[in-house]
């Protein structure tokens, strides 16, 4: 009982550390238990060498990252769902460090630089973890670069991965780096619009001009999804291009039922993960029969979108299923009208 009472103090000396940042209103949410949580396929296989990850990262010019876990976390799964679901995060991850992970209860043997083994679990102890998410960025000589004790808001995250892939640490403190270069924070919320549909209408057959359904998966803490709807949204020509679909938004990690247009009883979260929607936003293009016929995951200009929007509404992609050739052609054409095309804005 006194080891049991021990361990609660613990959690809850530590837990305003892993909360920091989060809003009031998102506590409840967070704070629920989500079980064992899927990893990313793009983390790294390893045979738990340190030294031997280090120096296979160091060949990529990576960094190697623990990354240490435990089923039942809410704040890992923020990690993964929240910041690894942003496609400039995943890609930015993937191109600078091998994220190696953890379980801080776990029982697979770790060898550590110095040639020393152990279990997962004394090896948390071991590296001082004290609650999850924690991670541990390591330099090429296996000393400690950044260490992330907590939850990291998707901005702050990001800045993280990318003072430790410029070698941040051999410069300045990373907070100093995070106050110089910190963005606006993001809205923390799903834009809602008139020509957004209600969810209960997916199922229903197209009223739209071109008979499709174009399905926007986002989420909350997202800022694509921000600049999708505060610029690219309201710019006319993007409108113009929006009102041949029947439109509709998902938060792809809600657990709110739906009837799909093929009939299904999902959850949202099922629905995406069905889909394998990894990224928000993406925009899912449906036909009458709720087949899909097109998707946008990477971050998009307005000029781009539009151009999807029209490839999609005119049944452009059916002839040409090179999207490039297409934007390309339409580029040419409506200059040839003597509009400005501006492909960067």
């Amino acid at each position: 009982m006194l080891r049991r009472g021990l361990l609660v103090l613990l959690l809850l000396a530590v837990l305003p550390i892993a909360v920091a940042g989060l809003k009031e209103g998102e506590l409840n949410e967070d704070l629920t238990n989500p079980g064992s949580i899927e990893l990313p396929a793009w983390f790294k296989n390893s045979f738990m060498d340190i030294a031997e990850d280090i120096a296979e990262a160091t060949a990529e010019n990576k960094r190697l990252v623990l990354y240490f876990h435990q089923d039942g976390c809410p704040y890992c799964k923020k990690l993964i769902e929240v910041n690894f679901a942003q496609q400039d995060i995943a890609d930015k991850a993937r191109a600078t460090v091998d994220v190696l992970a953890i379980n801080m209860w776990g029982d697979r043997e770790v060898t550590w630089l110095d040639g020393e083994t152990m279990s997962e679990k004394a090896f948390a102890r071991k590296m001082r973890v004290m609650f999850t998410p924690t991670l541990l960025f390591l330099d090429e000589q296996g000393e400690l670069a950044l260490r992330v004790n907590g939850y990291y808001k998707p901005a702050k995250f990001k800045a993280a991965l990318e003072y430790v892939a410029q070698h941040g640490e051999k410069k300045e403190r990373f907070a100093e780096y995070y106050q110089r270069v910190k963005s606006a924070p993001v809205s923390g919320k799903l834009h809602r619009e008139a020509f957004i549909l209600p969810l209960d209408q997916l199922a229903a057959a197209p009223r739209s001009s071109s008979g499709y359904r174009l399905v926007l998966f986002e989420q909350k803490q997202c800022p694509n999804c921000d600049e999708l709807h505060l610029d690219i949204f309201k710019r006319p020509q993007s409108r113009e291009q929006l009102a041949r679909f029947d439109v509709f938004q998902v938060d792809m990690w809600s657990d709110e039922m739906l009837k799909t247009p093929r009939g299904e009883s999902l959850s949202a979260r099922q629905w995406a993960k069905k889909l394998q929607i990894n990224y928000a936003p993406s925009l899912l293009f449906l036909d009458k029969a709720g087949n899909e016929v097109f998707r946008a995951e990477a971050y998009l200009k307005a000029f781009h979108l539009q151009s999807i929007l029209d490839y999609v509404a005119s049944g452009a992609y059916r002839d040409e299923p090179e999207f490039q050739r297409y934007i390309d052609v339409r580029a040419d054409r409506l200059r040839e009208q003597g509009k400005r095309v501006d492909l960067m804005n």
